[in-house]
């Protein structure tokens, strides 16, 4: 389910915001940061459950239609292409995936203002109109128009933002990430597969990764913060902002600790970390400290790379 740049990201959440705590407890912070990537997952199924959500609100209307004591023709012969929608069955045929929404209280009921809202908004689409008038329906017509829901819909929703931050501080900053996931999700049952079973990492050696990163860094925070001040001496300590004195921290223990992964490769990761949660000039200085003292740290042998992780690596 994650890939490196969430984890990367969600290392550098726990540290900072342990550092700035001062209260940095290698197994407590061990614990939020496998908390915060398990919680990832837990969105993918919140999210992708709206599908079923929506098709029970268009259910709801058909019938409600048809049980006026005068429903007009439209009324009594509505289209139940939604309803019948074979990726939507897919789903709520999944075991696993209703299970689990039901076990961990994934599900959309108290929030019906937001599917009502989210119902009106995708009725009122083009994509929706296309999809009902069309004369045949294929399995890759219902995977399309379930895709475009969340393509279209929900990364600009701010009903959806205020939802996540409201239900779980880990669910905001991952909406883009589990979007992207659903999608190619749903692109591949259009193929004709099946609806991948993700666990929390995507491959067996990022957990450790993961730990192994986090622990590390916060063991070495004040030796490489020291680093980073005796690379800037023009700089008055106090002015260095803390997110990029966390992110540099990170990026020179990665350097440090995993021989195989290439420089550039950390670098720009970290720079563009940085450009998304620190300062309008933080990638320039974030970058041309890393740069710097990896350089030195290699020099001097504190810094081995091996295989691909020779310092001019291609980026991943």
């Amino acid at each position: 389910m994650l890939n490196r740049r969430l984890i990367r990201i969600k290392v550098f959440k726990v540290l900072y915001a342990a550092e700035t705590s001062q209260s940095v407890d290698l197994s407590a912070v061990e614990k939020e940061l496998l908390l915060s990537c398990s919680k990832t997952l837990d969105l993918y199924y919140f999210l992708l459950n709206i599908a079923p959500a929506l098709k029970r609100l268009a259910l709801q209307k058909i019938e409600a239609g048809r049980n006026k004591f005068r429903p007009s023709e439209s009324e009594l012969n509505a289209s139940t292409r939604f309803v019948d929608n074979r990726f939507i069955a897919m789903l709520e045929e999944d075991p696993h995936f209703t299970e689990t929404c039901s076990k961990k209280g994934l599900g959309w009921e108290e929030y019906d203002v937001f599917i009502k809202q989210l119902y009106a908004s995708v009725v009122a689409s083009d994509y929706y109109r296309e999809y009902m008038e069309a004369p045949d329906c294929s399995l890759e017509d219902d995977c399309r128009f379930v895709s475009s829901i969340f393509e279209q819909e929900l990364e600009d929703n701010e009903m959806l933002w205020d939802i996540l931050e409201e239900t779980s501080v880990y669910w905001a900053d991952d909406l883009g990430y589990d979007l992207n996931v659903i999608i190619k999700d749903i692109a591949q049952v259009a193929k004709g597969g099946h609806l991948p079973r993700h666990n929390v990492f995507l491959k067996d050696d990022d957990r450790e990764f993961a730990i192994k990163l986090l622990d590390t860094s916060a063991v070495n925070y004040d030796k490489y913060v020291t680093r980073l001040q005796q690379h800037v001496p023009n700089w008055d300590p106090a002015r260095i902002v803390r997110v990029d004195a966390c992110l540099v921290v990170i990026g020179l223990t990665e350097a440090v600790t995993f021989p195989t992964i290439p420089v550039k490769v950390t670098i720009n990761e970290y720079v563009d970390i940085s450009k998304f949660y620190s300062t309008p000039n933080s990638h320039v200085f974030v970058n041309g400290v890393l740069d710097v003292i990896i350089k030195k740290m290699m020099e001097t042998g504190e810094v081995v790379k091996e295989g691909r992780g020779l310092y001019d690596g291609s980026t991943r």
